[in-house]
């Protein structure tokens, strides 16, 4: 089982920490606020009240005996940069941080983070795409021009067959498999018959992907 830290208890940060809980991961939760940390008690594994800008407080975290540490503190980006400075300096192995913009990303990855999220560009760019479409219901971008998208079936491809639609060579999208009933199904055949109640699980260019279902 991973043992995991999440410093920051807003609500980017308590949805990690219950995630991962309900993952069945060891959660560590900190938080400087003790409001905040009192309300998160039912959802993790244990509650310290401090401040992570102090080297003698994450001392008494054992941080090296942690897989990873979240540092997801809001609005406070002062805070972000020295918890994470200090995490890496106290031997943590895996550092995810939070950032608003890309100039705090390329701080954050200069200072001791292995990776950065941006919580709310990352919502704002998802509910952009879903949004705009009636066809797309899921997304989840791959790099700079590439993602993976949950549509819906258009009608003329009903109880049509793989085979038959052809989907790379017409339309230059990877099937990676259908939902159905909440279940991935990703074994298809040339002769799988598409139908009404699944969705599409589609890889491809962003172009390619509006061009068709925008």
């Amino acid at each position: 089982m991973k043992n995991v830290l999440v410093v920051g208890l807003g609500r980017f940060g308590l949805g990690i920490a219950k995630k991962l809980r309900e993952m069945g991961y060891d959660v560590l939760a900190v938080d400087r606020q003790e409001e905040r940390a009192h309300a998160a008690l039912p959802y993790v594994t244990d509650i310290q009240i401090g401040d992570s800008t102090s080297p003698e407080f994450l001392d008494t975290l054992e941080v090296p005996g942690f897989d990873c540490c979240f540092v997801a503190i809001s609005d406070d980006f002062q805070s972000v940069m020295e918890t994470t400075a200090l995490l890496r300096e106290k031997g943590a192995k895996f550092i995810i941080s939070r950032a608003a913009r890309d100039i705090q990303k390329k701080l954050l990855l200069s200072i001791g983070a292995d990776r950065v999220v941006y919580p709310e560009g990352q919502l704002a760019e998802w509910a952009a795409v879903c949004y705009t479409s009636e066809q797309i219901l899921n997304y989840t971008a791959l790099g700079i021009d590439c993602a993976l998208y949950e549509v819906r079936i258009p009608a003329d491809w009903m109880e049509k067959t793989i085979g038959e639609l052809d989907i790379p060579g017409r339309h230059r999208l990877r099937l990676i498999g259908v939902k159905k009933e909440g279940e991935v199904h990703a074994e298809l055949s040339p002769d799988s018959v598409l139908s009404q109640d699944m969705t599409l699980l589609l890889m491809g260019r962003n172009e390619d992907i509006h061009k068709l279902f925008g």
